[in-house]
């Protein structure tokens, strides 16, 4: 080869060289050569040189998302075809069982939210669009999706106590017959994720959790081309709380203005749940759910005598508390009031001057036996009958609802086709530990979190927004009476035909029963027929 060719070779990479000589061998007829030596240089290129150029163009631009890890596990969404049998038609429907996606400011994807979505087939563009949500912190749509909106209903046995031998079967009351359904896990519930822990602390707050469910609702809304159809939110417990704050975030970040909340056994103030002990006002709203509560353990519940309760608690027991300690005559009166109210021996509620709330759970139900919070009417065998308080695992919370989690699993791989080897994560305690309530953790910033003000706020600038809360009596958790508080003090203006409270027999789940799912659901139905 000529000096000038080797010169000219060595200036060039391996295979501009070995294309060169190709084309050499080509002037001088060589062609056979030539086209062996130039398919050389395109494999040569393929195996060595191509990936080193993609290595250097991924040093100067953004690496794209690896697939993999945590969201490796979550499968493409389903879509299935059913039919739900009510007491008046068989109304066809489709599931989709399926994940959106949240991104971060670099675009990364941050979390994929799991959501299962029943839509009527028949509907019109204008058919209601209910989002719903469980609570916790930490709580997946479990509760809600099999105990009360679904299509499908967990059943407990005969007592509806037993979650041994839970069975699914056709829900008669469910809310589709009125209205299409999006359950949604927030993230760290369900199958919901983050791509890693850290980033997953980024969604346990308060502000944090309302925006990142908001632009799911917003999502899911325009991926179905559903921004014509009235949407309602509908959460229990802390999920009632969420549903005031979303639909502020709704409004706020997405433009998207909610018709109405249902807020089931809601947390509204927590100054209630968390405040301090002897809090007068607190004790007093929730003395009726555990008169409530005492009539149901006797199998003597009466509404009128909760009323009278009620009166009580707000009148005499109210102004007794906030007062300085009773003595004499005065006391003795007050405290067996208390006592035949609740159950709870007048030597306890002497004790306490009245206050009642740390001790109700170990003393009202006899020797031997505790109560729930979840459902005071509900009482279960004392396993640490040697000590002062109650040291119980919750007998509604960590017994047979648990089954919720177990079923949804099953249904969701079984009829919706979702089929992942993740597991579903009904309660998520981690969670509920790392929830930022106003800037921090822990009981003091928890105190201060209030949807009260977003209530008054929705109700002012939507004028179609309607709210409906629904309690159990004798829930002692989130008792009827912090919610009828709230509500009661709302100027009158805002709320005349446009904000309610219903009351049912049974806790904080009072979806477990029958008759009062039932119930619920037939006042539901009217509430969403209402002009708005």
């Amino acid at each position: 080869m000529p000096w000038r060719d080797q010169v000219e070779l060595s200036s060039l990479s391996e295979v501009d060289c070995i294309t060169l000589l190709g084309a050499k061998l080509a002037k001088r007829g060589d062609n056979v050569r030539a086209t062996h030596i130039n398919n050389i240089a395109a494999v040569f290129f393929a195996l060595l040189v191509a990936p080193l150029w993609a290595q250097e163009a991924g040093d100067r631009q953004p690496k794209p998302t690896v697939s993999g890890g945590i969201f490796s596990l979550i499968p493409p969404d389903s879509v299935t075809e059913h039919s739900l049998k009510t007491d008046h038609e068989a109304l066809p429907y489709t599931t989709t069982a399926g994940t959106l996606e949240l991104f971060g400011q670099s675009g990364a994807r941050a979390a994929k939210v799991f959501y299962t979505a029943h839509v009527a087939r028949s509907a019109a563009i204008n058919r209601p669009l209910t989002f719903v949500f469980n609570g916790g912190p930490g709580a997946a749509s479990a509760y809600l999706h099999l105990g009360l909106f679904g299509p499908r209903i967990l059943e407990f046995g005969r007592h509806q106590d037993d979650g041994t031998r839970p069975f699914l079967s056709d829900n008669p009351d469910s809310w589709l017959a009125f209205t299409d359904l999006v359950l949604i896990d927030p993230v760290g519930t369900g199958w919901s994720r983050a791509a890693s822990n850290e980033d997953g602390k980024t969604f346990y707050g308060v502000r944090q959790d309302a925006e990142s469910l908001a632009k799911v609702i917003a999502l899911y809304t325009q991926k179905n081309g559903r921004v014509s159809s009235p949407k309602y939110l509908a959460g229990e417990s802390y999920g009632g709380f969420r549903a005031a704050k979303v639909a502020s975030a709704l409004k706020d970040t997405q433009g998207i203005l909610v018709s109405g909340v249902v807020m089931i056994s809601p947390m509204i103030e927590g100054r209630f749940l968390w405040g301090a002990d002897d809090d007068p006002l607190a004790a007093a709203l929730q003395l009726p759910s555990l008169a409530a509560a005492y009539l149901e353990r006797r199998n003597a519940f009466d509404p009128k005598l909760v009323n009278d309760a009620e009166r009580f608690a707000m009148t005499d027991y109210l102004v007794s508390l906030a007062g300085p300690p009773l003595k004499g005559t005065s006391s003795d009166e007050l405290y067996a009031r208390v006592s035949a109210l609740t159950g709870i021996p007048q030597q306890y509620v002497s004790g306490a001057r009245g206050f009642v709330g740390d001790i109700y759970q170990k003393q009202s139900a006899g020797a031997g036996r505790v109560v729930s919070p979840y459902d005071a009417g509900h009482s279960a065998v004392d396993a640490y009958p040697e000590t002062a308080t109650s040291q119980n695992d919750d007998p509604i919370l960590d017994g047979f609802t648990r089954g919720y989690g177990a079923a949804f699993a099953s249904y969701a791989r079984d009829e919706l086709g979702f089929r992942t080897d993740m597991t579903y994560i009904l309660l998520n305690e981690d969670v509920n530990h790392e929830w930022k309530w106003s800037g921090g953790r822990g009981d003091e910033s928890r105190v201060t979190a209030s949807a009260a003000t977003d209530i008054r706020d929705l109700l002012s600038v939507i004028p179609q927004f309607r709210v409906m809360v629904a309690h159990g009596y004798s829930d002692a958790l989130t008792p009827y009476g912090f919610s009828k508080y709230v509500l009661d003090h709302l100027p009158p203006a805002l709320v005349a035909g446009r904000v309610e409270i219903k009351l049912y027999r049974g806790g904080h789940m009072f979806y477990t029963s029958t008759a009062a799912r039932k119930a619920f659901s037939e006042d539901a139905r009217a509430f969403y027929s209402a002009p708005g």
